[in-house]
């Protein structure tokens, strides 16, 4: 058993997909129109997972106050400086996570504002 896709709360679609594939390599899993506000069904999939993220519609740009998505990446400063270098910004650098010792964790927003951690393997 496996998590189909996870749902990610985004303002504006294409902005959204050109960050998740042009900043962290997803590739396009679906793109089809869901009806005639011109909202599409979008389904990006991270590289080496099973689960797809998928869009839905988010009333404002307003950022999320708390993280919501981790991502687990080995290389979290390597992950870090490459989406530095890519002018994403970095809300906290890495760290060892104070709720596990030993555990590496660093957050940024994506293009919507959304909190998203990268966190090395448990």
């Amino acid at each position: 058993m496996h998590v189909q896709f996870a749902e990610l709360p985004v303002f504006d679609q294409e902005r959204a997909k050109a960050f998740y594939t042009g900043k962290l390599g997803c590739r396009v899993v679906a793109d089809a129109p869901m009806g005639d506000d011109g909202w599409r069904w979008i389904e990006l999939g991270l590289p080496g997972a099973a689960t797809s993220l998928h869009f839905v519609r988010r009333g404002d740009e307003t950022p999320s106050p708390e993280p919501v998505m981790v991502l687990v990446d080995d290389d979290v400063a390597g992950t870090v400086a490459a989406l530095r270098a890519e002018g994403v910004e970095i809300v906290t650098e890495p760290q060892e996570a104070p709720y596990r010792p030993g555990l590496t964790v660093a957050e940024f927003r994506d293009s919507e504002g959304n909190r998203m951690v990268v966190s090395s393997s448990a």
